[in-house]
């Protein structure tokens, strides 16, 4: 796990803007820095730069940028499955590495960039040629790995991370103001529908594609992966459980692969327990699970997960929250982000890496996807139940639910077992109250749910959805800047092709049993992880509400979030000091809330006043 930026274009780079890049990059990579500069001589200049975290091969040997003959790596991310790309290539060339660098710099020169075919792994990262003056960027598949892009100065930036393309070119990127309304109104849902960034002309390259840079710095960019729905009918339950369960197995087993240790993220919930399960039952490691305690009785799991750590019998520690400082240590995150927190519960994440990294580790697992990819939201009840519409078990399903599940539901919407069966285009869950919170801007601002169109089936394309543009995105995003602050790699091991390619097969019916989401993923980890956890019927998950970190009675709070701003030139002063006199918020106005807060400090610390 590294950090890289650079430039393609017709100008030399200043060593001053080149410094004060790496400068910016220390926190992705610790370790070792160096760049890479190359001209044409015809007004045609490259620059590559890179910080390394080292977590494979540790050596010298694998520093970057990394050189074969006339070609010049910098990457960020892991290559998984490196060894077994290696025995690939061993017939065509040799090693003088023992890490996934040289690999995937080998695999590139002897098969271009389709070579990418084989690799499992999370990835960003840049390739330039010599003899022809072309450069390619990637992503992977799921977009785990960050990768920006900014056409300037006759020419493209790149990088890691805003602040390093910033720090390239030598200025401050002007705020795309329309991304932060569509971020107030419409949520953190809606921030990866549209290419576009909290900065003007900032986007990131696409996940899944590669994108080449001609000599004469023209464009092209090419999916090298295209994902596919199509149901396997003839599968049994049966075999959708072994499925599950060998390839989340070997998922793990891959994502185990370093030579600093890991440490994995525990909640009381299935996605989390089930990773830790395999690593210590299957596999054998030595886990070490770390879990921040929320107090609100909603959000609570420690029951879960004391369970699971006395069952499996793990090293665990515990991280209360702490809401100390909050305003401030929220500024130093909005800043560092480069871009307002998507949610409160990305603060608390960020206070857990903080103690991962106190304990001495570089990397930590999460439970990122499981929910898009075997079911898990609320919402996918409904989902299904619209499935079953013409099924003699729809009346089974929807009891199991009242059962299971209603119980649990706040958001109106979902609390209608029926939800989409008159309406199946019916998203005003998603984007809930968004007419209401758009009253709270200046200006009008409008901009309806869109989704894209993967697959007819209803609750399978809403999981895709979820999973390619609304949620996982936001995850990723958020799980990679807090982890690298703290020079912290962040794995993701339902991230997996193998296992997302085989659980679009899966028939859509297998999913849900007797009220009971992720039934699949359930069954699969029987004898694995605690039956406690598998079979608790609540969806587990961390929130916390903003008012529990944020006291607008305290008359300096309430005089900083009323004071002179330049967020007062697009939000309503006096709908935000309706606001915070409310004595309990439903959970889209404590959202927005923090919406406007960290809205607050971006536009403090990027806008113009």
């Amino acid at each position: 796990m590294c950090g890289i930026a650079g430039y393609i274009g017709p100008h030399a780079l200043p060593p001053d803007r080149t410094q004060a890049c790496l400068d910016r990059m220390r926190r992705r990579g610790p370790d070792a820095a160096a760049t890479y500069h190359h001209s044409m001589g015809d007004g045609h200049h490259v620059h590559l730069l890179h910080s390394r975290l080292s977590i494979i091969d540790l050596e010298e040997r694998s520093n970057q940028p990394f050189l074969i003959g006339p070609q010049v790596l910098v990457f960020n991310g892991e290559l998984y499955n490196y060894l077994e790309v290696r025995a690939h290539l061993r017939a065509k060339r040799s090693f003088a590495t023992e890490g996934d660098t040289e690999v995937l710099m080998g695999l590139l020169v002897e098969e271009g960039w389709p070579g990418l075919d084989r690799c499992e792994g999370m990835w960003a990262f840049a390739v330039y040629d010599e003899r022809d003056g072309s450069l390619l960027l990637s992503r992977d598949r799921f977009g785990e790995k960050p990768l920006y892009l900014l056409p300037q100065d006759g020419g493209w930036y790149f990088g890691s991370e805003v602040k390093f393309i910033a720090a390239l070119a030598g200025k401050s990127l002007g705020v795309n103001y329309d991304h932060i309304y569509r971020y107030l109104v419409n949520g953190y849902k809606s921030l990866y529908k549209t290419p576009a960034t909290f900065f003007e002309g900032l986007r990131e390259v696409r996940a899944g594609h590669v994108l080449s840079v001609d000599r004469l710095f023209q464009t092209t960019e090419t999916p090298y992966w295209r994902p596919s729905f199509e149901q396997e009918e003839g599968m049994t339950y049966g075999e959708a459980v072994h499925g599950v369960r060998e390839r989340l197995i070997e998922s793990m087993k891959l994502r185990l692969r370093a030579d600093v240790p890991l440490a994995f993220c525990l909640s009381g919930g299935i996605d989390s327990t089930a990773l830790i399960s395999i690593a210590k039952s299957e596999l054998d490691y030595d886990v070490h699970g770390f879990t921040i305690v929320n107090e609100d009785a909603r959000y609570e799991e420690k029951e879960f997960v004391d369970h699971t750590v006395g069952e499996l019998g793990i090293r665990h520690t515990v991280v209360p929250v702490s809401t100390q400082n909050f305003l401030d240590r929220l500024r130093t995150l909005v800043v560092y982000h480069d871009a307002p927190v998507y949610t409160i519960s990305y603060y608390v994440h960020w206070l857990l890496m903080e103690r991962v990294h106190a304990e001495g580790y570089r990397i930590s697992v999460s439970g990122t996807a499981a929910d898009e990819l075997l079911s898990g939201y609320y919402d996918h009840h409904n989902l299904y139940h619209y499935e079953l519409r013409e099924s003699p078990h729809l009346e089974a399903a929807i009891a199991g639910w009242e059962a299971n599940v209603r119980p649990y539901v706040r958001n109106p919407y979902l609390q209608q077992p029926k939800l989409y069966f008159d309406d199946p285009g019916i998203r005003d869950h998603v984007y809930l109250r968004n007419v209401e919170l758009a009253e709270f801007l200046i200006d009008e601002w409008r901009e309806p749910f869109e989704e894209q169109e993967y697959t007819g089936s209803l609750m399978r394309n809403r999981m895709l959805n979820e999973l390619f543009q609304e949620a996982v995105p936001v995850i990723l995003h958020e799980d990679d800047l807090n982890a690298m602050y703290y020079s912290i790699e962040n794995r993701s091991p339902y991230l997996d092709r193998n296992l997302f390619e085989f659980s679009l097969r899966i028939p859509t019916q297998f999913l849900v049993r007797d009220g009971l989401a992720k039934v699949v993923l359930r069954d699969a980890m029987e004898s694995i992880a605690p039956r406690k956890v598998l079979w608790n019927p609540r969806k587990v998950g961390f929130n916390a509400p903003v008012f529990s970190f944020l006291d607008v009675k305290d008359p300096q709070v309430k005089d900083w979030l009323l004071g002179t701003s330049p967020i007062y030139q697009h939000v309503r002063r006096d709908k935000i000091e309706d606001l915070i006199q409310q004595e309990d918020l439903p959970n889209s106005a404590s959202k927005f809330l923090f919406y406007f807060v960290c809205s607050k400090m971006f536009l403090e610390e990027f806008g113009v006043l």
